[in-house]
C-alpha cells in the first residue's frame, strides 16, 4: 500500500512539473526575451550602423518568444486542458505546425550568422559587406523568407479532418511526421552546430593570435567577452537542443515518456537563456539593464574602438 501511495505521489509530482514548467517557460521566457529586446533598443544600442550585430540579437529575442508558443505551449495545454493547438482546428493546426519549425530554424541560423559576423570582425582588417548594417538587414530578411518558403507546405498540404471529427496534423499526400523531424534535425541542429563550432574555433584562434600582439594588448576592449559568449552559446546549443531533436526524429514514443519531456524542457529552456547570458558576459547590456531598472540615464553608446593603426577592424565588446 505504501509503495502504491509513493508511486502515485511521484507520478503526481512529475505530472505537475511537466504540466506547469512549460507554462512557466512561456511566462518567464516571454518576459525575459521582451526585456532583452527592449534593452537592445535603448540609446546605448541604437547606433546600429556602428554595431549592426544588434539587429541579429533583437531578431533572435523575438524568435525565441515564438519558440515558446508552439509545442512547448501544447505540452501545457494537453496535460492541463486535454487538447493541443496542433490538433484543435484546421487553422491552428496549419499555423502552429508551421511555427514549430519556422521559428526554431530561423533562430538557429540567426545564431550562426552572429558567429559568422564575429569571425569576420576578428579575422579581417577591414569591415566586410557582411558587417554593414544594410547587409545584416538583408541577411536577416533572407533567413526569414527562406524558412517561410521552406516550411510553407504546412499551409498548403497539412492538416485534415478524420471521419471521427478529429484533426490529423499530417498530410493526405505524404507523411509529414516524422519526415520533417528528420529534416529539422539537420536544418535546426546539425548544420548550425557544425558551422557554429567551426566559426567559433576560428574566432578563438584569431583572438589568441591577436592577444599576442601589441594591438590587442594595448586595447581597452575585453576581447575574452567574445569567445566566452560564443563558447557558452554553442555549448548550451549542443547539450540543450540536440538531444530533444534526435529523440523526436528517431525515438519519440507515444505517449511521451519522462526522458522525452526532460529533453523538450531543456530545448525550450535554451530559448530563454539570451537574457542571462548577455547579462553575465556582455558588460554594456548589464550596465544598461541596471540603469533601466534603477531609472538612470546612460549617455554612453557602443562604438568601435578607434586605434592608431588606420582602419583595422578590432573585435568589439560583444
Amino acid at each position: 500500500m505504501s509503495n502504491s501511495t509513493a508511486t502515485s505521489s511521484a507520478d503526481l509530482e512529475e505530472n505537475l512539473v511537466t504540466t506547469y514548467y512549460p507554462l512557466t517557460l512561456v511566462i518567464v521566457g516571454t518576459l525575459l526575451n521582451l526585456l532583452t529586446f527592449i534593452i537592445l533598443c535603448r540609446p546605448t544600442f541604437r547606433n546600429t550602423k556602428k554595431q549592426p550585430i544588434i539587429h541579429y540579437m533583437r531578431t533572435i529575442a523575438i524568435f525565441d518568444i515564438f519558440m515558446l508558443y508552439g509545442w512547448n505551449l501544447d505540452h501545457y495545454l494537453s496535460n492541463a486542458h486535454g487538447y493541443m493547438l496542433l490538433t484543435y482546428s484546421i487553422p491552428t493546426c496549419k499555423f502552429f505546425g508551421f511555427l514549430n519549425y519556422f521559428s526554431a530554424q530561423s533562430s538557429a541560423w540567426l545564431r550562426v550568422f552572429i558567429c559568422f559576423d564575429r569571425y569576420l570582425s576578428v579575422s579581417r582588417l577591414h569591415r566586410t559587406w557582411f558587417s554593414e548594417q544594410k547587409s545584416v538587414l538583408i541577411i536577416i530578411t533572407s533567413i526569414i523568407v527562406v524558412f517561410i518558403i521552406f516550411n510553407f507546405h504546412f499551409f498548403i498540404f497539412t492538416c485534415f479532418c478524420e471521419p471521427d471529427g478529429s484533426i490529423n496534423p499530417n498530410s493526405q499526400l505524404y507523411q509529414i511526421y516524422p519526415l520533417w523531424d528528420y529534416i529539422n534535425m539537420g536544418v535546426y541542429n546539425c548544420s548550425p552546430f557544425i558551422l557554429m563550432i567551426t566559426l567559433n574555433s576560428g574566432v578563438i584562434y584569431h583572438l589568441i593570435h591577436r592577444h599576442n600582439t601589441s594591438l590587442i594588448q594595448n586595447s581597452p576592449i575585453q576581447y575574452r567577452t567574445i569567445s566566452i559568449t560564443l563558447l557558452v552559446t554553442t555549448f548550451l546549443f549542443l547539450i540543450m537542443t540536440i538531444p530533444a531533436t534526435i529523440d523526436a526524429a528517431f525515438f519519440s514514443p507515444t505517449p511521451s515518456d519522462t526522458l522525452e519531456k526532460i529533453f523538450d524542457s531543456a530545448l525550450y529552456t535554451y530559448h530563454i537563456t539570451s537574457f542571462p547570458l548577455y547579462f553575465i558576459t556582455f558588460n554594456a547590456f548589464r550596465r544598461e539593464c541596471i540603469m533601466m531598472i534603477t531609472r538612470k540615464n546612460n549617455t554612453q553608446r557602443i562604438v568601435p574602438s578607434q586605434n592608431t593603426l588606420g582602419t583595422t577592424n578590432l573585435p568589439n565588446e560583444f
